[in-house]
This record gives C-alpha cells, structure tokens and sequence, in this order.
C-alpha cells in the first residue's frame, strides 16, 4: 500500500518553514524558531510567492528565485509620504523618539490590522517622510519553504 502524501493546493492550510530575503539579507525567517500555519488564498502571503508553494509535497524543502518586483510589486514612490510629528503623537506613544531605519507600525483606518512604515528622513519641525513599500518590493527575492504539513 502506497501513502500519498499530500500537496498545496490553492486553499490549503500549511504548517512550512520559510525565507524571504532580498540583497541585504533575510526580511522573514522562521527556520530558527516556531513554523509558521497560514492559509493560501488569504493574503498572507503575496500571489507570487504562493504559486511557488502550489503543488509541493509535505516534506519538501524548496528554494525559488524571484525577479526584481514579481513578489512583491515594483517600489511605488507615491508611497513615500511626510507624517507630522503630531499626528505620529495621535497614532502612537507620543513620548516614543525615532531614528532613520527605524520600522514604525500603525493601525489600519478600520482599526482592525496594522501597517508599517520605514522612517527615510527626519524634518526639522519633527516630520518624518516614511517609506510604505513593503521592505522587498522592487528588488529580486530569495523565497526558500519547508513544507511540514498540509491540511
């Protein structure tokens, strides 16, 4: 009697390990710590990203290359914008100090998620321009998976 194991399919619940790194190195990595349970299909992982899971045994233990924007889009400079120190204040601690680099999230408008945004520049007035792109967008990415469980 043969097993057959089971494959990702388009809407199947996985228990993986995985990487996503770009040139300057890993952005999520979960092979030093607890794996990672996500569903396909519900946006926690990009399109691109999932199609490289499709059809992947449990057990496998793949590493694909992405081209410069399919994973996660093109850099969108309109996504680059000036927030006032006040309404930074508003939206977060307003005793919280922040560098250039730093990852600031917010809550979305519906108060249900959060968002983040690197801090690029810091104005003299308190202002800081933020950069909403999500960190691998625009650039080739490394996607490595473990696939540990499909149900």
């Amino acid at each position: 009697m043969t097993t057959h194991l089971s494959r990702v399919q388009p809407d199947s619940f996985l228990t993986l390990h995985y990487r996503l790194a770009g040139p300057a190195g890993n952005v999520i990595n979960t092979f030093e710590g607890q794996p990672a349970t996500l569903t396909l299909g519900t946006g926690e992982l990009s399109p691109a990203v999932e199609q490289c899971l499709l059809g992947l045994e449990e057990g496998a233990h793949q590493t694909f290359e992405l081209p410069a924007g399919a994973a996660f889009g093109e850099r969108n400079p309109a996504m680059q914008q000036w927030l006032a120190r006040k309404v930074l204040d508003e939206m977060g601690d307003a005793n919280e100090t922040y560098q250039v680099g730093d990852a600031v999230h917010f809550p979305t408008p519906d108060g249900t998620g959060k968002f983040a945004g690197v801090v690029l520049q810091m104005g003299e007035d308190g202002a800081m321009l933020f950069d909403f792109n999500h960190p691998l967008a625009g650039v080739a990415v490394t996607f490595e998976a473990q696939v540990i469980g499909v149900l």
